[in-house]
């Protein structure tokens, strides 16, 4: 993360002090352009200009309120991780979801970060690692795996799974902690502060969202 993410992340966390941000996100009004020039049909604002001697008809596109993209040409689309392309939706943001944490013994021991979409929202996790940070100098977690993850489309009761092991490093050192804070990417303008428990921290790891718990154990 970077100087200024960071601090944009940790600024974000602060207002959130311990509490999940449950805000469902706001679906944009579609505006609508009409006109007609004399003697000519009417052509959407931003439209290219049909040449002299050619027809052209346009077609309306609506915005689709469950935040389900459509795919427009070849190329567009967000990156699965496995060289395909799927379409952009909505993106997920922490306050989309409902979150949850579970301790675990596997692998030493690590938190199970747990995800679904609120009711009526469906939104895509990015093919990217979560974004977790513990404390007020915002230490993050780096990654376990060497490949980015599968984007996942959150809709009712699909869930996403993230592990994270919060000390790496053997012996005493590190910092006590109660609570991480979780992010969806480095940009995530609403951070949410999920109770764990009493934890150390030193040298942090995080998986990728996986789909089954199983595939989220923080093996180092």
């Amino acid at each position: 993360m970077s100087g200024n993410r960071r601090k944009a992340f940790l600024v974000s966390a602060a207002i959130v002090g311990g509490a999940m941000l449950m805000t469902a996100c706001q679906n944009g009004d579609a505006a609508t352009d009409t006109g007609a020039a004399q003697g000519s049909s009417a052509t959407p604002v931003g439209d290219a200009a049909t040449p002299a001697g050619s027809s052209a008809a346009s077609t309306d596109k609506s915005s689709n309120a469950t935040g389900e993209g459509t795919e427009d040409a070849a190329g567009s689309g967000a990156d699965t991780g496995n060289g395909k392309r799927e379409p952009v939706g909505q993106s997920c943001g922490a306050n989309d979801i409902s979150w949850n944490t579970r301790s675990e013994t596997q692998a030493g021991g690590y938190i199970l970060i747990i995800a679904k979409a609120k009711p009526g929202i469906t939104c895509y996790l990015p093919a990217a690692l979560p974004t977790v940070a513990f404390g007020s100098d915002g230490t993050q977690a780096g990654p376990v795996e060497q490949t980015a993850g599968k984007q996942i489309k959150l809709s009712g009761s699909t869930t996403a799974y993230a592990g994270v092991n919060p000390k790496t490093t053997k012996g005493n050192g590190g910092k006590e902690l109660d609570f991480i804070i979780v992010g969806v990417g480095d940009d995530d303008p609403n951070p949410v502060s999920l109770p764990v428990g009493t934890i150390t921290v030193e040298d942090p790891i995080v998986t990728n969202w996986h789909t089954a718990p199983a595939d989220a154990v923080p093996f180092s």
